[in-house]
């Protein structure tokens, strides 16, 4: 028999036995009385208890649970024990609920959640970010709302969810997002938004370069193509043979050329390509790239070299000839002819600088942030024709990165350039037997020489 049983009926069997002994020793009204009473009393205080569950169950879910006594107590305590369960598996799950809003705040991509009607039903902070949900303003209201776009609208009321759609933020300018509808439960829907911004300007930079090289090897080819042609379909004479034959050499170095800047720029971007560092003089290195401005202006310009002190620099020689070269060969190539090509070395607080300076067309301020970008060219009918391949100054950019250099240009249009390599102080040593900056100018140095870009 279970515990309430035999509590349930003690209390009653009492009364019994107490109406039992009552019935000899006072009569029999007396002991029915005493057994109505006893029985009126236990109904009496069942109601009560009965009413105090009842009482606490249409009260507030958080009201503990009332103390009983005998019968009830058990129930109460059996009550207690459900109610402690079930308040342990509620704070459970509100912990999990917590940590589950807790990741999707934290989630880099927006989260909205929408009803079967594509309304606002919860959204994270970077929803908001993205598009401009606010939930003390935007709940229960339809995501179109806020999201107008046509391209949008159509996906939403297409139901084909499979592919995500792209879209332009319409809260920042230049921002590129990827939304896409995810369905779950029955009719309930997530709205999923990534910012795509640098994926995209990723992409461009791709389709832009493989368009800029193919339209940088499809003049050479074309000029190859059609003297080859000529040569074979047509006689011509020794003279005419040698003067196609010299076009078709200097185009097909014009391809030699863009392939090598290609490759270099190439092994400069990559992760696995170290580089080879060495401490060397910075003196023949900068005689090195004066002598390389002199041939190729040929004589038609006034090249200086200042150098004001004699330090050694700790770096890929290689890396950094090829990086001043591109400066030097710059400013021959858009410097008019009889124009100046200054260039010159100083060691200073801020480290060691190397600065070219010319008298040539100069760069309007528009164009100087995109002068390191591959192909980018201020004037692209003019570089073409000084023999440029579009790549120079990409390949300064990412040598000067590798050096913690950095690059400052200073030009306008009609007053020339000023482009200055700021090698870090920790990279540059000053010789012992530095000399005073008169006496540090290399022999010769301001002569007549140089040729176009």
């Amino acid at each position: 028999m279970s515990p309430v049983w035999r509590r349930g009926l003690l209390a009653p069997l009492a009364v019994a036995v107490l109406a039992l002994l009552t019935w000899p020793l006072a009569g029999e009204l007396a002991a029915l009385s005493l057994l109505a009473g006893g029985l009126f009393a236990l109904v009496v205080w069942h109601v009560r208890e009965l009413d105090a569950l009842t009482h606490w169950a249409a009260g507030a879910l958080e009201e503990s649970v009332p103390e009983g006594r005998g019968t009830w107590a058990l129930a109460y305590t059996a009550l207690y024990r459900r109610v402690g369960l079930r308040s342990a598996r509620q704070r459970d799950l509100r912990l999990a609920l917590d940590r589950f809003v807790s990741g999707a705040e934290a989630l880099p991509e927006g989260v909205v959640l929408l009803d079967g009607t594509h309304r606002i039903r919860w959204a994270n902070p970077r929803a908001q970010a993205h598009l401009g949900v606010d939930l003390k303003h935007d709940a229960g209201a339809p995501i179109v709302n806020l999201v107008r776009q046509p391209a949008f609208l159509q996906y939403l009321a297409g139901g084909d969810y499979r592919e995500p759609v792209i879209l332009e933020s319409q809260r920042e300018s230049g921002l590129m997002l990827s939304i896409q509808i995810v369905p779950f439960g029955v009719e309930e829907k997530l709205l999923m938004s990534r910012d795509i911004t640098r994926l995209e300007a990723v992409a461009r930079l791709r389709r832009d370069f493989i368009a800029n090289v193919s339209h940088e090897l499809k003049t050479p080819l074309t000029v190859l193509g059609g003297f080859l042609e000529t040569l074979a379909d047509l006689q011509i004479d020794a003279r005419q043979q040698q003067r196609y034959l010299a076009l078709m050499q200097e185009q097909a170095q014009n391809m030699q050329r863009l392939v090598d800047d290609l490759l270099a720029l190439s092994a400069l971007e990559s992760e696995h390509s170290a580089m080879q560092e060495s401490e060397f003089a910075v003196v023949p290195l900068l005689l090195q790239v004066s002598a390389d401005a002199k041939a190729l202006s040929g004589g038609r310009h006034e090249i200086t070299l200042n150098i004001r002190e004699q330090a050694s620099v700790m770096g890929s020689r290689d890396e950094l000839v090829s990086a001043f070269s591109n400066l030097v060969s710059n400013a021959v190539r858009y410097t008019p002819d009889g124009g100046r090509v200054a260039l010159d070395w100083r060691v200073g607080a801020e480290g060691g600088e190397f600065t070219v300076a010319d008298t040539g067309i100069g760069i309007a301020a528009e164009h100087i942030p995109r002068l390191t970008e591959r192909f980018y060219r201020v004037d692209r009918s003019r570089s073409r024709a000084t023999g440029g391949t579009g790549l120079g100054l990409a390949i300064v950019k990412h040598v000067l990165l590798r050096h913690q250099a950095e690059l400052l240009i200073d030009s306008a249009p009609g007053q020339g350039s000023r482009f200055t390599v700021r090698l870090p102080p920790r990279r540059v040593r000053v010789s012992a037997e530095a000399e005073p900056a008169s006496a540090a100018v290399t022999p010769g140095a301001t002569t007549n020489n140089a040729s176009p870009r």
